[in-house]
């Protein structure tokens, strides 16, 4: 039995690893733009609300997973939060504690490649998603400006 191979040029791997290198600086980017924006939101929440919002983990990534998608997540999701609602936290038998994600090539994306326009998606998005943290459903949220 003969095993396939590959044949690559060296311009088409030269190509392959400068676009990996290049996706690699846009994320460490994205994630850095973004990391501001959460402080600076959080820093502005009332002092009650800034003291639990600081205690729920918010990560990034880049987009959702193809299970999460398997799952029904949409896949140009700009966040999501998973596990038991701030009130619920201690009263569930949920063995994962509370997240926020934050996806932020999604993000990047609704927000046309602008740098203000990510900021502005990143502070409603995390906003958003903690209004479902603190029990909001969507109507909530629409009603605060938060869809």
């Amino acid at each position: 039995m003969t095993k396939p191979h590959l044949v690559c040029s060296y311009e088409h791997a030269k190509t392959f690893l400068v676009n990996a290198q290049q996706m690699a600086t846009n994320l460490k980017k994205l994630r850095a733009l973004a990391a501001e924006e959460v402080e600076a939101t959080l820093a502005a929440l009332p002092a009650p609300l800034q003291k639990a919002a600081r205690k729920l983990p918010i990560t990034f990534e880049r987009r959702p997973s193809r299970t999460m998608i398997a799952d029904g997540v949409e896949p140009d999701t700009l966040g999501l939060f998973l596990g038991p609602e701030f009130a619920e936290e201690h009263a569930t038998d949920c063995m994962l504690p509370p997240r926020i994600v934050l996806y932020l090539e999604n993000v990047w994306d609704a927000a046309e490649g602008d740098e203000e326009a990510f900021r502005h998606e990143i502070r409603t998005t995390l906003l958003h998603e903690l209004g479902h943290y603190l029990g909001l459903d969507e109507d909530d949220l629409l009603a605060r400006g938060l869809e």
